[in-house]
């Protein structure tokens, strides 16, 4: 059977998204979904994958395994990539420490110094420079590659990043250098990672991809040697898979894997209750991921990551440090603050009995009656109240308060956080949140979703299906599949589609060679081009749809592509311009079929009411026993085995025949 074939009577499927705190599994063979989760390994990912998998009891002769690592992202996030030499034109050893030399604080006369990402001495030159137009400037002689070979023999590192001047034009040179080289190193080229223009950002994509290409190579081989005969994908950053071998050559397409894979979770789910529409919310163990989704999901090519900028097509989603695990502490000035720093799995917060001893989110949650210490993780997990109290001690004596407000006082520091991080992607935008509703999902996202919708005066949240393992479903429903794109500055004057064409069908012709591979049939696969436009002048640029084959040659002088340029840069900046418009970049976007995945609620009994001891006097219900369309009023806690939800006291909740949760504010 074909790793990607959509009949999966013979197949099974198995999502597994690491996060910081938890791994978390859904489980799906023979039309029945099953979910699990256990603590992460932060050390060895694989460790907490291989223990999920013998606990659900998975058969590994007949399984497809989609993973969402977060090995590139950990690396980058903490700087613990591996020894990387930056090869480029002579001249320009200092591209990626100049970069666009913009401040982060535009006004700040004393900013702190951030080191370079490649120190001075691994930074090396050599021949081989191409002008704008392709032409060779200086010839790449054989004694410029010997002493090249002869200084990177000396510094000895474990990766090289080669980036030579507008290689996206003639990627030979590059080539030739990659080819001359120790068989032994992991070698990332610009022209195979990026090729586009701005040679500083393809240079950042680049020395990503080989700072961590090895970490993330040694750790795919490890899990594929672990689970075998099992087969593995991994998930992209632009919410499409990829075989874990072809990934491994790949890493820097990788650092938003678990993030995209909620997103297209909440895709597949919107898309079932006919909302388009979608402000999405994530909230694990470390951090938050916000998102919007207008139908599809929105990709950009201006990502950052720990403060480096990524132009490979990625998920346009903003992250904070504010999640579960999210660490509070008083300030010397008196002053509450929740996060970035998070407790991780190890030690945790103070309710888990890991060792952890200071405050978290997920503490003051617990101290508020809003968790059920004895129904976490369905009961497998027994939370230590005990902890989370002394814990929270602390906060109310630096504050002066009972530990009740203290805790009151961190979910309101850590909502505010959150909700700030909905505005960037909304409001900030000229996007109205009211047009939208709230999907919350993650470990913890259902425990904030109220106060979050309150923040930005939504009136209505939907709280998926298997919510807290939403990102793990989502790589079930996510199509294999690549990205491609080249730059092409012309004036659209200047261009025909007839020359354009076959600029397209060479990237339409590797990428389907790629999905091949992967085991696809041609039939299988679905096709779309767009363009990036600017006029001219301009820096930045606009995505467009771009038909191939324009069957009523409506678009043979590309009048349609100039009229869908206009519009959308009047609809983004309020404006159009009477000036020609210019072709920057032609990309293809090839999928693969999507797995059709059911779900279906199935009552396990009659609702069942009880009242929750705690400090927050609270009726709960279990959310497997709640009647389909039966309106409850909160205040109100509905668990499940992965997740709990609160229902505020002015809102409204019911479940739909998938198993949703509808809350609607009153």
């Amino acid at each position: 059977m074909k790793p990607n074939d959509p009949d999966v009577t013979a197949l099974s499927l198995l999502g597994v998204d690491t996060g910081g705190t938890f791994t978390d599994f859904v489980y799906y063979a023979g039309g029945q979904l099953r979910i699990h989760k256990v603590l992460s390994t932060p050390d060895a990912p694989e460790q907490a994958i291989l223990q999920g998998i013998t606990e659900l009891d998975v058969p590994l002769e007949t399984l497809m395994i989609i993973h969402g690592s977060t090995v590139a992202t950990n690396a980058v996030l903490q700087g613990k990539g591996v020894k990387t030499v930056f090869v480029t034109n002579r001249g320009f050893k200092d591209m990626l420490t100049i970069g666009r030399q913009a401040r982060r604080q535009l006004y700040d006369l004393r900013p702190e110094h951030v080191p370079p990402p490649v120190i001075a001495e691994h930074c090396l030159e050599t021949g081989g420079r191409l002008s704008h137009e392709g032409e060779l400037v200086e010839a790449l002689e054989d004694a410029d590659l010997q002493e090249l070979v002869r200084q990177i023999r000396q510094i000895k590192p474990q990766a090289v990043a080669i980036n030579l001047l507008f290689s996206y034009l003639q990627p030979q040179l590059e080539q030739r250098i990659a080819a001359a080289l120790p068989d032994d190193l992991f070698v990332s080229c610009s022209s195979r990672v990026l090729p586009e223009y701005k040679e500083y950002e393809r240079g950042m994509a680049t020395w990503l991809n080989a700072w961590v290409g090895p970490l993330v190579e040694g750790y795919l081989q490890r899990l594929q040697q672990a689970v075998s005969p099992a087969r593995v994908a991994v998930m992209q950053s632009s919410a499409s898979t990829i075989s874990a071998g072809q990934a491994s050559q790949l890493a820097v397409n990788m650092l938003l894997s678990g993030p995209a894979g909620g997103l297209k979770a909440a895709q597949f789910i919107g898309k079932q209750l006919a909302c388009d529409k979608l402000m999405t919310f994530d909230m694990g163990g470390t951090s938050s991921d916000v998102a919007l989704i207008d139908g599809e999901i929105r990709l950009t090519s201006e990502g950052h990551v720990a403060g480096y900028p990524v132009a490979v097509p990625m998920v346009d989603m903003h992250t904070i440090g504010a999640g579960g695990g999210s660490l509070a502490y008083v300030d010397s000035g008196g002053l509450l603050h929740v996060g970035p720093q998070s407790a991780g799995a190890a030690p945790g917060p103070a309710c888990y009995g890991q060792g952890g001893t200071q405050a978290t989110v997920t503490d003051a949650n617990l101290v508020l009656g809003r968790i059920k210490a004895n129904a976490f993780l369905g009961g497998r997990m027994q939370l230590d109240s005990q902890s989370a109290h002394q814990s929270m001690k602390t906060i109310a004596e630096a504050l002066a308060c009972t530990v009740e407000q203290a805790a009151e006082g961190i979910i309101r520091v850590a909502n505010e956080h959150m909700a700030r991080a909905l505005r960037v992607i909304s409001l900030q935008r000229g996007i109205d949140p009211r047009d939208y509703t709230l999907m919350s999902f993650g470990g913890a996202g259902g425990l904030h979703v109220c106060a979050l919708a309150d923040a930005l005066q939504m009136h209505q949240a939907i709280v998926p299906v298997l919510g807290g393992v939403f990102s793990a479903l989502g790589m079930l429903v996510t199509p294999p599949g690549r990205q491609h794109s080249r730059t092409l500055i012309q004036l659209l004057d200047t261009i025909t589609p007839e020359k354009i064409k076959v600029f397209y069908q060479d990237l339409i012709d590797r990428a389907v060679t790629e999905l091949l591979q992967d085991g696809l049939d041609t039939a299988d696969i679905d096709v779309k081009c767009s363009m990036d436009c600017r006029y001219r002048g301009q820096s930045y640029y606009l995505n467009i749809p771009y038909e191939l084959e324009d069957a009523d040659g409506a678009n043979r002088d590309f009048s349609v592509s100039r009229h869908r340029f206009h519009r959308l840069h009047k609809l983004t900046y309020g404006h159009d311009l009477d000036e020609p418009v210019e072709l920057v970049n032609i990309r293809v976007s090839v999928t693969g079929p999507i797995v059709d995945i059911s779900l279906s609620d199935r009552p396990t009994a009659q609702p069942v009411m009880d009242d929750l001891d705690g400090y927050l006097q609270t009726d709960w219900i279990s959310r497997d026993s709640m009647v389909c369309g039966q309106v409850l009023e909160g205040p109100l806690l509905v668990l499940e085995e992965v997740a709990t939800t609160y229902v505020a006291p002015h809102w409204h909740c019911h479940k739909d025949p998938t198993g949703n949760l509808v809350l609607t504010r009153a």
